[in-house]
Protein backbone atom coordinates (compact mmCIF):
# COMPACT_ATOMS: atom_id res chain seq x y z
CA UNK A 1 0.00 0.00 0.00
CA UNK A 2 3.20 2.14 0.35
CA UNK A 3 4.76 1.89 -3.16
CA UNK A 4 3.57 2.42 -6.64
CA UNK A 5 1.79 -1.13 -7.99
CA UNK A 6 4.46 -2.86 -10.56
CA UNK A 7 2.20 -4.83 -13.01
CA UNK A 8 3.10 -7.15 -15.71
CA UNK A 9 -0.20 -8.48 -17.23
CA UNK A 10 0.63 -10.43 -19.79
CA UNK A 11 3.73 -12.94 -17.80
CA UNK A 12 2.32 -12.25 -14.31
CA UNK A 13 4.48 -11.26 -11.55
CA UNK A 14 4.42 -14.48 -9.91
CA UNK A 15 6.19 -15.91 -13.39
CA UNK A 16 8.50 -13.12 -13.54
CA UNK A 17 9.90 -14.09 -10.31
CA UNK A 18 9.54 -17.83 -10.28
CA UNK A 19 11.52 -18.32 -13.59
CA UNK A 20 14.65 -15.72 -12.40
CA UNK A 21 14.17 -17.41 -9.08
CA UNK A 22 14.31 -21.00 -10.13
CA UNK A 23 16.88 -20.27 -12.62
CA UNK A 24 19.17 -19.12 -10.32
CA UNK A 25 18.54 -22.12 -7.93
CA UNK A 26 19.73 -24.58 -10.73
CA UNK A 27 23.11 -22.69 -11.13
CA UNK A 28 23.81 -21.40 -7.53
CA UNK A 29 23.23 -25.06 -6.64
CA UNK A 30 24.49 -27.25 -9.08
CA UNK A 31 27.25 -25.58 -10.82
CA UNK A 32 28.25 -23.43 -7.42
CA UNK A 33 28.07 -25.09 -3.98
CA UNK A 34 28.02 -29.04 -5.31
CA UNK A 35 30.41 -28.27 -8.02
CA UNK A 36 32.85 -26.63 -6.68
CA UNK A 37 34.03 -28.93 -3.95
CA UNK A 38 33.99 -31.88 -6.31
CA UNK A 39 35.58 -29.81 -8.55
CA UNK A 40 38.41 -29.26 -5.65
CA UNK A 41 38.56 -33.32 -5.32
CA UNK A 42 38.71 -34.08 -8.55
CA UNK A 43 42.25 -31.38 -8.72
CA UNK A 44 43.22 -32.79 -5.10
CA UNK A 45 42.87 -36.33 -6.76
CA UNK A 46 44.82 -35.83 -10.00
CA UNK A 47 47.93 -34.33 -8.22
CA UNK A 48 47.78 -36.88 -5.31
CA UNK A 49 47.97 -39.45 -8.01
CA UNK A 50 50.38 -37.37 -10.03
CA UNK A 51 48.12 -37.82 -13.43
CA UNK A 52 48.09 -34.39 -14.96
CA UNK A 53 44.78 -35.84 -17.53
CA UNK A 54 42.62 -35.39 -13.98
CA UNK A 55 43.76 -31.98 -13.64
CA UNK A 56 42.87 -30.95 -17.14
CA UNK A 57 39.26 -32.66 -16.84
CA UNK A 58 38.57 -30.73 -13.23
CA UNK A 59 39.62 -27.31 -14.67
CA UNK A 60 37.65 -27.88 -18.01
CA UNK A 61 35.13 -28.47 -15.43
CA UNK A 62 34.99 -25.45 -13.70
CA UNK A 63 35.68 -23.51 -16.98
CA UNK A 64 32.16 -24.61 -17.61
CA UNK A 65 31.02 -23.57 -14.10
CA UNK A 66 33.11 -20.06 -14.23
CA UNK A 67 31.58 -19.20 -17.37
CA UNK A 68 28.08 -19.60 -16.21
CA UNK A 69 27.95 -18.53 -12.55
CA UNK A 70 29.86 -15.91 -13.53
CA UNK A 71 27.15 -14.56 -16.32
CA UNK A 72 24.06 -15.86 -15.88
CA UNK A 73 24.75 -16.36 -12.46
CA UNK A 74 25.42 -13.38 -11.41
CA UNK A 75 22.49 -11.52 -13.97
CA UNK A 76 19.77 -13.80 -12.05
CA UNK A 77 20.96 -13.38 -8.59
CA UNK A 78 20.41 -9.65 -9.16
CA UNK A 79 17.61 -10.22 -11.05
CA UNK A 80 16.09 -11.58 -7.96
CA UNK A 81 16.21 -8.35 -6.17
CA UNK A 82 15.37 -6.62 -8.25
CA UNK A 83 12.08 -8.52 -9.23
CA UNK A 84 11.10 -9.11 -5.72
CA UNK A 85 11.72 -5.24 -4.79
CA UNK A 86 9.45 -4.37 -7.44
CA UNK A 87 6.65 -7.45 -7.35
CA UNK A 88 6.38 -7.08 -3.61
CA UNK A 89 8.18 -3.88 -1.97
CA UNK A 90 6.35 -4.39 1.41
CA UNK A 91 8.09 -7.80 2.22
CA UNK A 92 11.34 -7.39 0.95
CA UNK A 93 11.45 -4.08 3.20
CA UNK A 94 10.12 -6.06 6.04
CA UNK A 95 12.79 -9.12 5.46
CA UNK A 96 15.80 -6.60 5.41
CA UNK A 97 14.94 -5.39 9.13
CA UNK A 98 14.96 -8.57 10.36
CA UNK A 99 18.01 -10.26 8.24
CA UNK A 100 20.14 -6.44 7.77
CA UNK A 101 23.08 -8.07 9.63
CA UNK A 102 22.94 -11.56 7.50
CA UNK A 103 22.47 -9.76 4.41
CA UNK A 104 25.26 -7.34 5.01
CA UNK A 105 27.55 -10.56 6.56
CA UNK A 106 26.25 -12.94 2.90
CA UNK A 107 27.23 -9.85 0.87
CA UNK A 108 30.79 -10.08 2.14
CA UNK A 109 30.77 -13.76 1.87
CA UNK A 110 30.16 -13.01 -2.10
CA UNK A 111 32.86 -10.61 -2.47
CA UNK A 112 34.78 -13.18 -0.94
CA UNK A 113 32.94 -16.06 -3.59
CA UNK A 114 33.85 -13.98 -6.52
CA UNK A 115 37.71 -13.13 -5.92
CA UNK A 116 38.22 -16.44 -4.98
CA UNK A 117 36.24 -18.15 -8.10
CA UNK A 118 38.48 -15.56 -10.31
CA UNK A 119 41.53 -16.47 -8.29
CA UNK A 120 41.07 -20.24 -8.70
CA UNK A 121 40.02 -20.18 -12.11
CA UNK A 122 42.55 -17.60 -13.09
CA UNK A 123 46.05 -19.32 -11.57
CA UNK A 124 44.88 -22.66 -12.28
CA UNK A 125 47.90 -23.45 -14.56
CA UNK A 126 50.35 -20.67 -12.93
CA UNK A 127 50.08 -22.20 -9.65
CA UNK A 128 50.72 -25.86 -11.21
CA UNK A 129 53.81 -26.24 -9.23
CA UNK A 130 52.42 -25.07 -5.85
CA UNK A 131 49.21 -27.36 -6.09
CA UNK A 132 48.39 -27.68 -2.58
CA UNK A 133 48.05 -23.97 -2.45
CA UNK A 134 45.48 -23.81 -5.30
CA UNK A 135 44.01 -26.88 -3.71
CA UNK A 136 43.00 -24.55 -0.75
CA UNK A 137 42.01 -21.65 -2.41
CA UNK A 138 39.23 -24.36 -4.28
CA UNK A 139 38.55 -25.67 -0.76
CA UNK A 140 37.62 -22.33 0.46
CA UNK A 141 35.90 -21.14 -3.35
CA UNK A 142 33.47 -24.27 -2.27
CA UNK A 143 33.29 -23.07 1.87
CA UNK A 144 32.08 -19.21 0.66
CA UNK A 145 29.74 -20.68 -2.15
CA UNK A 146 27.88 -23.09 0.85
CA UNK A 147 28.05 -20.05 3.10
CA UNK A 148 26.14 -17.69 0.99
CA UNK A 149 23.32 -20.35 0.73
CA UNK A 150 23.56 -21.21 3.96
CA UNK A 151 22.85 -17.42 5.15
CA UNK A 152 20.19 -17.44 2.60
CA UNK A 153 18.23 -20.24 3.65
CA UNK A 154 17.44 -18.73 6.80
CA UNK A 155 15.33 -16.49 5.37
CA UNK A 156 13.81 -18.58 2.89
CA UNK A 157 12.54 -20.77 6.14
CA UNK A 158 11.53 -17.49 7.86
CA UNK A 159 9.00 -16.67 5.47
CA UNK A 160 7.98 -20.36 5.69
CA UNK A 161 7.72 -20.11 9.43
CA UNK A 162 9.62 -17.28 11.44
CA UNK A 163 8.71 -19.46 14.72
CA UNK A 164 9.27 -17.41 18.34
CA UNK A 165 10.14 -14.11 16.12
CA UNK A 166 6.25 -13.13 16.16
CA UNK A 167 6.40 -12.84 19.82
CA UNK A 168 10.15 -11.87 20.45
CA UNK A 169 10.81 -9.98 17.12
CA UNK A 170 14.62 -10.39 17.53
CA UNK A 171 17.70 -11.21 15.13
CA UNK A 172 18.57 -14.53 16.06
CA UNK A 173 14.94 -15.77 16.95
CA UNK A 174 14.47 -15.02 12.97
CA UNK A 175 17.35 -16.72 11.71
CA UNK A 176 17.13 -19.91 14.07
CA UNK A 177 13.49 -20.44 13.10
CA UNK A 178 11.93 -23.96 12.52
CA UNK A 179 12.51 -24.76 8.98
CA UNK A 180 16.05 -23.55 8.65
CA UNK A 181 18.40 -26.10 9.69
CA UNK A 182 16.30 -28.54 7.74
CA UNK A 183 15.51 -27.01 4.45
CA UNK A 184 19.75 -26.74 5.11
CA UNK A 185 20.01 -30.47 5.65
CA UNK A 186 18.32 -30.98 2.24
CA UNK A 187 19.35 -28.43 0.06
CA UNK A 188 22.97 -29.62 0.94
CA UNK A 189 23.12 -32.46 -0.28
CA UNK A 190 20.86 -32.30 -3.32
CA UNK A 191 22.98 -29.91 -4.36
CA UNK A 192 26.08 -31.77 -4.45
CA UNK A 193 24.36 -34.82 -5.85
CA UNK A 194 22.98 -32.50 -8.67
CA UNK A 195 26.34 -31.00 -9.21
CA UNK A 196 27.80 -34.62 -9.24
CA UNK A 197 25.31 -35.39 -12.08
CA UNK A 198 26.09 -32.37 -14.16
CA UNK A 199 29.64 -33.61 -13.84
CA UNK A 200 28.91 -36.88 -15.29
CA UNK A 201 27.17 -35.55 -18.07
CA UNK A 202 30.73 -33.28 -19.01
CA UNK A 203 33.36 -35.97 -17.91
CA UNK A 204 31.67 -38.02 -21.34
CA UNK A 205 32.69 -34.89 -23.53
CA UNK A 206 35.84 -34.35 -21.74
CA UNK A 207 36.83 -37.89 -22.28
CA UNK A 208 36.12 -39.42 -25.57
CA UNK A 209 40.01 -39.81 -26.23
CA UNK A 210 40.76 -41.55 -23.11
CA UNK A 211 38.48 -44.38 -22.01
CA UNK A 212 40.82 -45.38 -18.77
CA UNK A 213 40.49 -41.63 -17.53
CA UNK A 214 36.27 -41.86 -18.24
CA UNK A 215 36.11 -45.15 -16.47
CA UNK A 216 37.75 -43.87 -13.38
CA UNK A 217 36.38 -40.47 -13.13
CA UNK A 218 33.21 -41.26 -13.78
CA UNK A 219 33.54 -43.90 -10.86
CA UNK A 220 34.72 -41.24 -8.14
CA UNK A 221 31.94 -39.03 -9.30
CA UNK A 222 29.23 -41.89 -9.52
CA UNK A 223 30.61 -42.00 -5.46
CA UNK A 224 30.33 -38.82 -4.94
CA UNK A 225 26.57 -38.42 -6.22
CA UNK A 226 25.63 -41.82 -4.31
CA UNK A 227 27.05 -41.30 -1.27
CA UNK A 228 25.22 -37.55 -1.20
CA UNK A 229 21.51 -39.16 -2.02
CA UNK A 230 20.66 -41.39 1.42
CA UNK A 231 21.62 -37.54 2.80
CA UNK A 232 19.34 -36.18 0.39
CA UNK A 233 16.56 -38.83 1.79
CA UNK A 234 17.43 -37.83 5.48
CA UNK A 235 16.96 -34.01 4.82
CA UNK A 236 13.78 -34.06 2.93
CA UNK A 237 12.04 -36.44 5.79
CA UNK A 238 13.19 -33.87 8.17
CA UNK A 239 12.58 -31.03 6.33
CA UNK A 240 8.95 -32.31 5.79
CA UNK A 241 8.84 -33.02 9.82
CA UNK A 242 8.80 -29.47 10.43
CA UNK A 243 6.82 -27.68 7.82
CA UNK A 244 3.55 -26.53 9.20
CA UNK A 245 0.53 -28.68 8.55
CA UNK A 246 -1.08 -26.18 6.71
CA UNK A 247 1.28 -25.55 4.42
CA UNK A 248 1.28 -29.48 3.47
CA UNK A 249 -2.35 -29.55 2.89
CA UNK A 250 -1.30 -27.06 -0.22
CA UNK A 251 1.01 -29.54 -1.63
CA UNK A 252 -1.60 -31.67 -3.68
CA UNK A 253 -3.13 -27.98 -5.01
CA UNK A 254 0.18 -26.95 -5.59
CA UNK A 255 1.35 -30.11 -7.84
CA UNK A 256 -1.71 -30.29 -9.31
CA UNK A 257 -2.12 -26.68 -10.54
CA UNK A 258 -0.85 -24.98 -13.47
CA UNK A 259 -0.63 -28.62 -15.42
CA UNK A 260 1.93 -30.07 -12.90
CA UNK A 261 0.43 -32.81 -13.77
CA UNK A 262 0.42 -33.12 -17.54
CA UNK A 263 4.25 -31.80 -17.43
CA UNK A 264 5.15 -35.18 -15.31
CA UNK A 265 3.22 -37.51 -17.14
CA UNK A 266 5.15 -36.19 -20.35
CA UNK A 267 8.39 -36.63 -19.20
CA UNK A 268 7.68 -40.25 -17.33
CA UNK A 269 7.06 -40.82 -21.07
CA UNK A 270 9.83 -39.79 -22.91
CA UNK A 271 11.96 -41.50 -20.05
CA UNK A 272 10.26 -44.55 -20.35
CA UNK A 273 10.47 -44.32 -24.02
CA UNK A 274 14.57 -43.46 -23.77
CA UNK A 275 14.86 -46.74 -21.40
CA UNK A 276 12.97 -48.98 -23.66
CA UNK A 277 15.38 -47.58 -26.46
CA UNK A 278 18.32 -48.60 -24.52
CA UNK A 279 17.36 -52.07 -23.93
CA UNK A 280 16.01 -52.84 -27.15
CA UNK A 281 19.61 -52.04 -28.57
CA UNK A 282 21.27 -53.77 -25.70
CA UNK A 283 18.87 -57.08 -26.22
CA UNK A 284 19.25 -57.28 -29.79
CA UNK A 285 23.12 -56.53 -30.14
CA UNK A 286 22.46 -53.93 -32.55
CA UNK A 287 24.94 -50.82 -33.10
CA UNK A 288 24.60 -48.20 -30.26
CA UNK A 289 23.77 -44.94 -31.53
CA UNK A 290 26.51 -42.38 -30.99
CA UNK A 291 23.36 -40.28 -28.63
CA UNK A 292 22.16 -42.73 -26.66
CA UNK A 293 25.34 -42.33 -24.31
CA UNK A 294 24.61 -38.89 -23.95
CA UNK A 295 20.56 -38.82 -23.74
CA UNK A 296 21.44 -41.55 -21.18
CA UNK A 297 23.80 -39.24 -19.03
CA UNK A 298 21.31 -36.45 -19.36
CA UNK A 299 18.24 -38.11 -17.96
CA UNK A 300 19.41 -38.11 -14.41
CA UNK A 301 20.67 -34.53 -14.42
CA UNK A 302 17.31 -33.34 -16.32
CA UNK A 303 15.67 -34.86 -12.84
CA UNK A 304 17.85 -33.22 -10.64
CA UNK A 305 17.07 -29.92 -12.07
CA UNK A 306 13.09 -30.92 -12.17
CA UNK A 307 13.72 -32.13 -8.31
CA UNK A 308 15.01 -28.25 -8.10
CA UNK A 309 12.63 -26.52 -9.60
CA UNK A 310 9.73 -28.52 -8.70
CA UNK A 311 11.01 -28.12 -5.03
CA UNK A 312 11.26 -24.18 -5.54
CA UNK A 313 7.47 -24.04 -6.95
CA UNK A 314 5.52 -26.07 -4.63
CA UNK A 315 8.07 -24.55 -1.50
CA UNK A 316 6.85 -21.03 -2.75
CA UNK A 317 2.91 -22.10 -3.48
CA UNK A 318 2.10 -23.86 0.34
CA UNK A 319 3.56 -20.70 1.89
CA UNK A 320 0.08 -19.18 0.91
CA UNK A 321 -1.47 -17.12 1.63
CA UNK A 322 1.48 -15.41 3.46
CA UNK A 323 4.37 -14.37 1.47
CA UNK A 324 6.02 -14.17 6.00
CA UNK A 325 3.89 -17.15 7.59
CA UNK A 326 1.69 -15.51 10.11
CA UNK A 327 3.01 -12.17 9.78
CA UNK A 328 2.04 -11.17 6.13
CA UNK A 329 -0.08 -11.97 3.17
CA UNK A 330 0.92 -12.80 -0.37
CA UNK A 331 -0.47 -9.73 -1.37
CA UNK A 332 1.78 -7.43 1.03
CA UNK A 333 -0.55 -6.87 3.85
CA UNK A 334 -0.13 -7.50 7.15
CA UNK A 335 -2.47 -9.85 8.68
CA UNK A 336 -2.73 -7.10 11.89
CA UNK A 337 -4.12 -4.07 9.40
CA UNK A 338 -7.04 -6.65 8.53
CA UNK A 339 -9.50 -5.43 11.04
CA UNK A 340 -8.68 -1.81 10.02
CA UNK A 341 -9.02 -2.44 6.51
CA UNK A 342 -11.88 -4.14 6.74
CA UNK A 343 -13.82 -1.28 8.43
CA UNK A 344 -11.74 1.80 6.52
CA UNK A 345 -11.79 0.27 3.16
CA UNK A 346 -8.56 -1.05 1.29
CA UNK A 347 -7.91 2.39 -0.81
CA UNK A 348 -7.70 5.20 1.72
CA UNK A 349 -4.96 4.24 2.86
CA UNK A 350 -2.96 3.25 -0.59
CA UNK A 351 -0.78 6.34 -0.95
CA UNK A 352 -0.55 5.57 -4.71
CA UNK A 353 -4.26 4.58 -5.60
CA UNK A 354 -5.99 7.05 -8.06
CA UNK A 355 -9.04 6.14 -6.83
CA UNK A 356 -9.56 6.97 -2.88
CA UNK A 357 -12.71 5.75 -2.33
CA UNK A 358 -16.06 4.29 -4.02
CA UNK A 359 -18.78 6.37 -5.41
CA UNK A 360 -21.58 5.42 -7.68
CA UNK A 361 -19.67 7.20 -10.69
CA UNK A 362 -16.92 5.58 -9.99
CA UNK A 363 -17.34 2.14 -9.36
CA UNK A 364 -15.37 -0.09 -11.97
CA UNK A 365 -12.61 2.15 -11.37
CA UNK A 366 -12.36 1.69 -8.14
CA UNK A 367 -13.22 -2.14 -8.55
CA UNK A 368 -9.90 -2.49 -10.82
CA UNK A 369 -7.67 0.07 -8.09
CA UNK A 370 -8.27 -2.72 -5.56
CA UNK A 371 -7.75 -5.23 -8.35
CA UNK A 372 -4.19 -3.42 -8.25
CA UNK A 373 -2.99 -2.96 -4.88
CA UNK A 374 -4.75 -6.43 -3.58
CA UNK A 375 -4.60 -9.44 -6.70
CA UNK A 376 -1.33 -8.63 -8.71
CA UNK A 377 1.11 -10.46 -6.74
CA UNK A 378 -0.60 -13.09 -8.00
CA UNK A 379 -3.03 -12.58 -10.68
CA UNK A 380 -3.43 -10.97 -14.40
CA UNK A 381 -6.34 -9.52 -15.60
CA UNK A 382 -6.21 -11.34 -19.26
CA UNK A 383 -2.28 -12.99 -18.96
CA UNK A 384 -0.75 -15.90 -17.29
CA UNK A 385 -3.25 -16.96 -14.24
CA UNK A 386 -5.59 -14.39 -15.27
CA UNK A 387 -8.33 -14.18 -12.45
CA UNK A 388 -10.98 -14.02 -15.36
CA UNK A 389 -10.17 -17.51 -16.34
CA UNK A 390 -9.88 -18.54 -12.93
CA UNK A 391 -13.55 -17.38 -11.99
CA UNK A 392 -14.98 -18.91 -15.80
CA UNK A 393 -13.80 -22.65 -14.06
CA UNK A 394 -16.12 -21.96 -11.13
CA UNK A 395 -18.71 -20.05 -13.16
CA UNK A 396 -18.52 -21.47 -16.23
CA UNK A 397 -19.22 -19.22 -19.80
CA UNK A 398 -23.10 -17.72 -18.79
CA UNK A 399 -23.42 -14.63 -17.03
CA UNK A 400 -22.21 -14.07 -13.85
CA UNK A 401 -23.81 -12.97 -10.95
CA UNK A 402 -22.06 -10.19 -9.51
CA UNK A 403 -23.63 -10.73 -5.92
CA UNK A 404 -22.33 -14.34 -6.17
CA UNK A 405 -19.04 -13.15 -7.30
CA UNK A 406 -18.79 -10.73 -4.65
CA UNK A 407 -19.76 -13.40 -1.99
CA UNK A 408 -17.22 -15.21 -2.77
CA UNK A 409 -14.41 -12.64 -2.89
CA UNK A 410 -15.45 -12.25 0.57
CA UNK A 411 -15.00 -15.89 1.77
CA UNK A 412 -12.22 -17.33 -0.75
CA UNK A 413 -9.90 -17.67 1.90
CA UNK A 414 -12.34 -20.10 3.60
CA UNK A 415 -12.92 -22.34 0.56
CA UNK A 416 -9.24 -22.11 -0.86
CA UNK A 417 -6.99 -21.80 2.35
CA UNK A 418 -4.10 -20.84 -0.14
CA UNK A 419 -6.24 -17.21 -0.74
CA UNK A 420 -5.62 -14.40 1.21
CA UNK A 421 -8.62 -12.82 2.99
CA UNK A 422 -10.31 -9.92 1.08
CA UNK A 423 -8.28 -7.26 2.26
CA UNK A 424 -10.98 -4.30 1.87
CA UNK A 425 -14.50 -3.30 2.86
CA UNK A 426 -17.45 -4.73 1.72
CA UNK A 427 -17.88 -1.83 -0.87
CA UNK A 428 -14.79 -2.29 -2.15
CA UNK A 429 -15.61 -6.29 -3.25
CA UNK A 430 -18.81 -4.86 -4.36
CA UNK A 431 -16.79 -2.43 -6.75
CA UNK A 432 -13.96 -5.79 -7.65
CA UNK A 433 -16.90 -7.64 -8.38
CA UNK A 434 -18.60 -4.84 -10.69
CA UNK A 435 -15.30 -4.54 -12.49
CA UNK A 436 -14.66 -8.53 -13.33
CA UNK A 437 -17.86 -8.74 -14.96
CA UNK A 438 -17.11 -5.91 -17.11
CA UNK A 439 -13.62 -7.35 -17.43
CA UNK A 440 -15.12 -10.57 -18.56
CA UNK A 441 -17.29 -8.56 -21.07
CA UNK A 442 -14.41 -6.51 -22.45
CA UNK A 443 -11.12 -8.08 -21.38
CA UNK A 444 -8.63 -5.43 -21.09
CA UNK A 445 -5.17 -5.50 -19.72
CA UNK A 446 -4.09 -3.72 -16.76
CA UNK A 447 -0.93 -1.10 -16.86
CA UNK A 448 1.12 -1.07 -13.75
CA UNK A 449 2.69 1.98 -12.27
CA UNK A 450 5.86 1.32 -14.86
CA UNK A 451 3.27 1.75 -17.77
CA UNK A 452 0.81 3.84 -16.71
CA UNK A 453 2.20 6.87 -14.56
CA UNK A 454 3.14 6.73 -10.90
CA UNK A 455 -0.28 6.11 -9.45
CA UNK A 456 -1.11 3.20 -12.28
CA UNK A 457 -4.43 4.98 -13.28
CA UNK A 458 -5.35 5.65 -17.04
Amino acid sequence: MDFPVFHLDFLGNRLLFAVIAVTHVWINHALAVGAMPLIALLEWWGHRAKRPEIDRLAHRILTVCFVVTTTLGALTGVGIWLSASLVNPRAIGSLIRVFFGAWFVEWLVFVAEVVAIMAYYLTWERMAERKRAHIAIGAALAGFSWLTMAIIVAVLGFMMDPGSWTARRTFFSGVLNPVYLPQLAFRTPVAMLAAGLFAMFLTYFFTRRDRDLRHQATRLISLWSLAWLPLAVAGALWYRSVVPEAMLANVPTALATQAFAGWYRTLLVLIVALAAAAALIAAWGAARPAWLPRAALLVPFVLALLLLGTFERVREFVRKPWVIGGYMYANGIRADELPLLHEEGLLPHAAYATVRSVTAQNRRDAGREVFLQACTRCHTATGVNSVVRRLETMYGPRQWDRDVVKAYLLSMHTTRSYMPPFPGSDEEAGALADWLAGLRAAPEPVAGAQSAGIGGGR
